[in-house]
């Protein structure tokens, strides 16, 4: 494991460190404690509206209570009221646990981990949901390959109504050991967080998610899941992720917040990927998503939100400062501009 020099900011040529303080521990289940293959654990907040679709998704395939833990760790939602949802879908079967104070999702997703007992963690937002036949197919992978760390499918991606918008991108034709997982893992984002089953012990080894990632905090995670153990690739969509203005993401697009923190991402990952390719995978996805932003920050230009379109393409060219960047956020405003 590679200890690297500190960097509290992006973008300044150097590592930032791989190790604690900035990832939470997560403790082994103690011995005493009865073990269950699965901890379903469902992160939740102010998504009452689609919680219930996200439980059902679940118990809908959910073996028994001693095979499969399913709780719910909401962080203290003020626009609606979870436990009741659980309580009335739920029917005894799904635990729930209210957060003190919102205490924001990384920490909340460091409680799901904690709380979890099962063997096996699926990470299941309240505002997404499985299809059926997840778990079997998530489970037959980790029989196929015993030291596997981590199984992921394809996603739907969908909007507030459940329609599918688009479906991320198919990296192998059928199932199985995903080649070169760390350099495909680390140019793009592939994995939607409810895709994903992740082996307790790989947080017990790795820690928690990144605390300083407000974004991109998943991605990053799944980049040195990767860098250490092996990773599935499930190419039928068996998850759908729901896209929305609510959602963590689109939360922090309009302020550029998502483009500095996935730059930040990308320079923490650089820090465990092989050294003989991190330099030019860390090019390759600085050069990608700055074209997002750019792409971004011209939409919000269209909609009339100069403001907003200012910060995107700001943190944009910071992510990337190449000519290859500079004159394509050129082109596409000179384009805005063009009767």
């Amino acid at each position: 494991m590679v200890e690297a020099e500190e960097s509290t900011s992006p973008g300044r040529g150097r590592c930032m460190p791989l190790t604690r303080p900035y990832r939470a521990l997560i403790p082994p289940v103690p011995d005493t404690v009865a073990r269950p293959l699965w901890s379903v654990m469902i992160p939740s907040f102010n998504c009452g509206r689609y919680l219930s679709d996200a439980l059902s998704s679940v118990l809908r395939q959910a073996p028994s209570a001693d095979v499969m833990q399913i709780e719910v760790i909401d962080d203290h939602s003020l626009c609606d009221d979870p436990e009741t949802v659980v309580a009335k879908i739920g029917e005894g079967r799904v635990g729930f646990f209210r957060q003190a104070a919102n205490v924001g999702h990384t920490k909340n997703f460091e409680t799901c981990l904690k709380c979890s007992r099962g063997l096996l963690i699926h990470l299941l937002h309240g505002d997404d949901y499985v299809l059926d036949g997840f778990y079997a197919i998530m489970e037959a992978a980790f029989q196929a390959v015993p030291d596997l760390g981590a199984a992921f499918c394809r996603t739907m991606l969908i909007n507030d109504e459940g329609q599918q918008k688009d479906l991320t991108s198919l990296l192998r034709d059928t199932p199985g050991l995903l080649p070169d997982a760390v350099a495909v893992l680390a140019s793009e984002q592939h994995i939607m967080t409810p895709s994903i089953v992740v082996r307790r012990a790989v947080y017990e080894k790795l820690g928690g998610f990144d605390e300083r990632l407000m974004c991109a905090e998943d991605w990053e995670m799944w980049v040195r899941i990767a860098a250490h153990y092996p990773i599935w690739f499930e190419p039928r969509p068996l998850a759908a992720y729901r896209m929305h203005e609510k959602s963590n993401t689109g939360r922090h697009v309009r302020s550029g917040e998502d483009t500095h923190y996935t730059h930040m991402a990308i320079d923490i990952m650089g820090c465990y990927l092989p050294k003989t390719i991190a330099a030019a995978l860390s090019r390759r996805a600085k050069r990608t998503y700055a074209r997002s932003a750019v792409d971004t920050a011209v939409g919000l230009l269209r909609v009339g939100d100069v403001r907003g379109a200012r910060a995107v393409m700001r943190e944009a060219l910071r992510l990337d400062r190449s000519l290859h960047t500079f004159f394509y956020a050129a082109r596409r405003s000179a384009r805005m501009l063009l009767p």
